[in-house]
Parts: structure tokens; C-alpha cells; sequence
């Protein structure tokens, strides 16, 4: 009987050294099949609070909770093998004080099994990314566009064109860098400045709507398969329609139920003979 050995996960460290070496490949997901799915094809799985738009139907991200956030990150480490899964931190559980983030973060490191977690923020956060990095709870953070922030920042801007804006996101990819965090997510920041910030920053930045330069990039798998049409991003690429294709396996269900050509002999039990 042969026994099939169990691939490694990618780890955090991993993560790290892949600065400037090889792209880094990130993708969404938010449960166990579309993480078997996309299991082989990427390096991190990120589970997005976007989750709130995208399968709740919430206006923004900020009505997600923690605990949304531990049966989805739980589910998606269920579900892969292979990649490193990040887990984002909800909008109100880590803001507070580095102590209040690390009880919110050990409990989804503890719950879900997931790799590390995603704070949003810079220069403010840098005080949190430390605590939280010399406990053992492996932190990316993300500057630049930080949907958690919309109402502050006036709405999903592109960041960046303005020189005052420029120079923030430069001092937050700093501090975040210091703090220990092992990977930066720069989104909705124009190109140069994403480049430059990429060329300078010792550790690896995922871009989303930033700059090919970054050292990996990250997309919602909804948005790259056509599953989800509320909105599409400027920055994203669709590779499949299946929004369609689903909307069309409905109709042609519907039709076959109304005509009664569903279910046929086949998919019907009879009695023993």
C-alpha cells in the first residue's frame, strides 16, 4: 500500500525569501472548495474580509466580524494543503491597543490554524505590528488604499497623486517594514510610487492596483472568474465568466422542471423488484 506524503505548506519565512527571487501568486478564497481549487496554483490564500461584500451582500467591509472571519479562515485551511493562508483581522478587532489586537489574533491563529493575519494600516499601526510580531503571530500589512478607512479617506481612491499622500505611504511602508511584519499589501497606489516602495522595502509587497514591480500580486477569485458583478475593479482581470455560465445552468434547470424533461428515469429510485 503506498502512502501519500503530505506536502509541505508554505511558511511565512518562505514568503520572505522570495523577495526579488520569484513572483508571488495570492488569490482569495473563503471556503473549503475554492481553496482546494486554487490550492496548487498559489503561494498565499488570503481571506479577505471582502468576504462581507462579495458573499453577504454587506456595502463595505466593515460589518464583518471576527467570528465570520474564524469559520471562513477555518474553512479555507480545511480546504488547501499547500498554501500559506492569511487571515484578515476585522474592521474593530485590532484598532483598540496592541493588547486588545493580540487577543483578537491569537484567537483566529488559534481557531482557523491559518499561517499569520492582515492588519491595515502604517505608521500608526507600527506600535501593534511589533507587539503582535515578538509573540509569535506573523503579521502583512497593507497601506496605501485601506477599504477599512473609506469614510476617513473620502471613498475607494486611487493613492498617491498628491505629494502630502506620497510621502505617507512611503513613512507607513517604513514603519511596517521595522515592525517586523513579514510582507506589505500596497492597493489602489500608483504605479511609480508602488514601484519605488517595492525597490526599497526589505520585505516582499503584494500589489492590487499598484505596480507589476511588486514583488507578488493578489486578486478577489470572484472578480477574476466573473462571479461577482456588483462591481469590478479597474485593476482587475476577469480569466472566466461563470457568473454567466451559472445564470445559464438556472435557466436551462427552470426550463426542464417547468417541462417536466427533469428529473427522467434515471434520476428517480424505483422499488425492488
Amino acid at each position: 500500500m503506498s502512502i501519500k506524503i503530505k506536502e509541505r505548506r508554505i511558511s511565512v519565512k518562505d514568503i520572505e525569501t522570495r523577495k526579488g527571487v520569484e513572483p508571488i501568486v495570492c488569490l482569495t478564497a473563503y471556503s473549503a472548495p475554492m481553496a482546494e481549487f486554487i490550492d496548487d496554483n498559489v503561494d498565499i490564500i488570503l481571506v479577505g474580509d471582502s468576504l462581507g461584500m462579495v458573499l453577504y451582500g454587506m456595502p463595505s467591509t466593515l460589518g464583518v466580524t471576527l467570528d465570520m472571519m474564524i469559520a471562513h479562515g477555518a474553512a479555507v485551511v480545511r480546504g488547501s494543503d499547500k498554501a500559506c493562508i492569511i487571515v484578515d483581522m476585522p474592521f474593530g478587532t485590532y484598532q483598540e491597543s496592541p493588547q486588545a489586537a493580540y487577543r483578537s489574533c491569537a484567537r483566529v491563529m488559534a481557531e482557523t490554524g491559518c499561517s499569520g493575519v492582515k492588519l491595515e494600516g502604517g505608521v500608526e499601526m507600527a506600535e501593534t505590528i511589533s507587539f503582535l510580531t515578538k509573540r509569535g503571530i506573523p503579521v502583512m500589512g497593507h497601506i496605501g488604499l485601506k477599504p477599512q478607512s473609506v469614510h476617513t479617506a473620502g471613498g475607494f481612491k486611487v493613492q498617491g497623486r498628491k505629494p502630502d499622500e506620497i510621502e505617507s505611504i512611503k513613512k507607513d511602508a517604513v514603519a511596517v517594514a521595522e515592525a517586523g511584519a513579514f510582507s506589505i499589501v500596497i492597493e489602489s497606489t500608483i504605479e511609480q510610487l508602488s514601484s519605488e516602495i517595492t525597490k526599497e522595502s526589505p520585505i516582499p509587497t503584494i500589489g492590487i492596483g499598484a505596480s507589476v514591480d511588486c514583488d507578488g500580486q493578489v486578486l478577489v477569485t470572484e472578480d477574476i472568474l466573473g462571479l461577482f458583478s456588483d462591481f469590478t475593479p479597474r485593476f482587475a482581470k476577469r480569466y472566466a465568466e461563470l457568473g454567466t455560465q451559472i445564470s445559464d445552468a438556472a435557466e436551462k434547470f427552470a426550463s426542464d422542471v417547468k417541462s417536466r424533461r427533469f428529473p427522467t428515469d434515471e434520476h428517480c429510485f424505483k422499488a425492488k423488484k
